[in-house]
């Protein structure tokens, strides 16, 4: 047993990681300190007061444990490690986790490529970036190709030089083709030194060449290659134009600044490589709100960059935080040079930090907007349903429809809708097992048996095993069931929670004769919605998707050759005959019913296959004469 008292005397007074865990053993923080003794007993104080996500947590710790580092700087390094690692849920999280392209130069080859890279590695190769679209460095990887001729191939040259036939990039004039020794090694590097001219930023002795190259086409009259050369000249211009210049000193740095409401924070990042900004990009964090400024700020420096193999010279940030002696260290060590954290006072650099802060507080406010949309659509949506039905606390309702053609292969389906959003990680499908033919009704009530007798039976083991929180994929039962349909649907559901002493509310959504939906069947009545409502809107949605999902699976099925019929249990009938006995009769209750001769004349069929069908339905019969 853990005694957090006594295991709190036994702390060090050394620099380390904490790590909390909840009864279920689940890390739930995971923390750095200077001095262990002195940070773990603050949590414990009654006296001390840290905001009410860490008052949260305490209650929650069961045991705690820590590991002893040399120094701060180890200890910061393994914090940004374990977090990285576990997420843990009050620890303040950058939601986003995104990796930036960069354009690689294999300057290690004799005959280098120009590729799009998601790593930058130390090896021989030049690495440009990183950029915030993965589209623009495509873009700009094929404009160098169709400008320099330079080969995309991964040949072994000069090894391969001659073994396999040139390629197509070399026949429709975009490649020199090494590969076949048509260009040396010294004329293809004078290439590669024009690539890395262009790529630092260097524009000018490109743009000049093809201004000649479209001047000199267009006087030969050869205007198809004129219009080449005035596309790729546009283009160049278009890249360059995104290039604005933002400092003269040539330095990488990442501006960084943020705003926050109490609730959200956002951070925005301008990049500037070379002294150009090549792009921008905003990080969303989960923050409590006790979370200071600088404290949020810190946290997104040992988050973001612990994921991104590319640190800057330079991190300019909005306003001082408590760590930035550490975290510089941790990543000049990371870079291999020293890094800076300046705060801006004055100048060019601090109204770059200013527009940063105004660009987080642009896309806050537009989240928010965008949230409370979405929050009208679902949350709200949900609650005038449940306002409709005259139910509270809403959360998670289940939707149920059949899908069968004739009665082959009936299956049923499963969707799940939580705060008014579905959640596909719930849904399910069902092959029905004791039913045969068209018999909705029969359909599902083997549907919602099997549903809830298997979500009971998890319950059970839950209980067995002493597991609170924890539930399989079943053991979650809706606050609300509603069915594909009116009264008979209803009444099938009720019959079932009644069989499995259950109660859950259950619905109908009624549909009128052009199968669109008109309302709610309730407590045996009928209830009317408004047609422009969220909530009319919410129940079309849910309605139609679990239609969808039935037909899918249905079709699904269907298209894997999967869907076994009686039928193909009779000698002589293959998939031909079927298909032209469901054609020519519509269901088996017809094909059964049906004589010899009848059988006879359906296209494909003969006397001899014609008697093996009559005789496959008719064995019985056969048999008592």
């Amino acid at each position: 047993m853990f005694d957090v008292q006594e295991e709190l005397k036994k702390l060090p007074q050394k620099p380390g990681v904490y790590i909390m865990h909840d009864a279920q053993d689940a890390i739930i923080y995971v923390g750095k300190a200077v001095s262990l003794r002195n940070r773990v007993r603050q949590y414990f104080r009654p006296s001390h007061n840290e905001g009410l996500k860490k008052e949260q947590m305490v209650r929650q710790i069961e045991r705690f444990e820590y590991i002893i580092t040399d120094s701060e700087l180890e200890a910061l390094i393994l914090e940004c490690n374990l977090i990285k690692e576990h997420r843990p849920k009050y620890n303040t999280m950058l939601r986003d986790d995104k990796t930036y392209p960069y354009i690689r130069v294999t300057l290690g080859e004799d005959f280098p490529r120009v590729l799009f890279s998601r790593q930058m590695k130390k090896d021989k190769s030049r690495y440009f970036g990183p950029y915030t679209s993965g589209g623009a460095v495509k873009d700009t990887i094929e404009l160098i190709q169709k400008i320099y001729c330079l080969r995309t191939c991964s040949r072994s040259l000069p090894k391969d030089i001659g073994k396999e036939r040139p390629c197509l990039n070399y026949h429709i004039h975009q490649c020199m083709a090494p590969c076949q020794g048509k260009v040396s090694k010294e004329e293809y590097r004078e290439q590669i030194s024009r690539v890395l001219e262009f790529l630092n930023g260097n524009y000018q002795p490109v743009t000049r060449e093809l201004e000649e190259k479209m001047q000199a086409a267009s006087e030969e009259m050869n205007f198809e290659k004129a219009i080449e050369c005035r596309e790729l000249l546009k283009a160049v211009k278009q890249i360059a134009q995104k290039q604005k210049i933002t400092s003269s000193d040539g330095e990488d740095k990442d501006i960084i600044a943020m705003d926050s409401d109490g609730e959200d924070a956002v951070v925005q990042v301008f990049f500037v490589r070379d002294g150009r900004l090549i792009g921008r990009d905003h990080f969303h964090v989960n923050i409590g709100s006790e979370d200071t400024r600088q404290q949020v700020l810190a946290t997104f420096l040992k988050q973001f960059y612990a994921g991104t193999p590319f640190i800057p010279r330079e991190l300019m940030l909005q306003e001082e935080i408590e760590e930035a002696k550490v975290i510089a260290e941790w990543l000049s060590q990371k870079r291999g040079q020293k890094v800076y954290i300046r705060v801006p006072k004055k100048g060019t650099k601090e109204k770059l930090v200013e527009l940063a802060a105004q660009n987080a507080a642009i896309v806050l406010s537009q989240d928010k907007e965008k949230i409370k949309r979405e929050e009208g659509r679902t949350i709200g949506a949900l609650k005038e349903v449940g306002k409709l039905l005259g139910l509270e606390g809403l959360k998670r309702v289940e939707a149920y429809d059949i899908s069968n053609i004739s009665g082959f292969e009936t299956v049923g389906s499963m969707v799940v809708y939580e705060k008014g959003k579905p959640k596909r990680s719930d849904y399910r499908k069902f092959k029905l097992r004791t039913v045969t033919g068209p018999d909705d009704y029969g359909s599902m009530h083997e549907v919602l048996t099997r549903r809830f007798s298997h979500g009971m039976k998890e319950q059970e083991e839950l209980k067995k095993r002493k597991i609170d929180n924890g539930y399989g994929s079943f053991t979650r039962f809706p606050d609300l069931i509603m069915m594909d349909g009116g009264k008979g649907q209803v009444n099938i559901a009720l019959k079932v929670l009644e069989e499995l002493k259950l109660n859950i509310p259950v619905c109908g959504m009624v549909k009128d004769d052009n199968h669109r939906t008109r309302g709610l069947y309730y407590h045996n009545q009928e209830i009317a919605i408004d047609r422009h409502s969220e909530g009319f809107k919410l129940i079309t949605r849910i309605q139609d998707e679990a239609h969808r999902f039935a037909i899918e699976y249905h079709r699904s099925l269907r298209g894997k050759e999967q869907v076994h019929s009686v039928l193909d249990d009779i000698p002589g009938i293959g998939a031909t005959r079927r298909k032209a006995l469901m054609k020519a009769f519509l269901s088996l209750d017809a094909i059964r019913g049906a004589d010899v001769e009848a059988l006879s004349e359906v296209p494909s069929m003969n006397g001899q296959a014609a008697k093996a069908v009559y005789e496959f339905f008719h064995r019985a019969d056969i048999e008592q004469e």
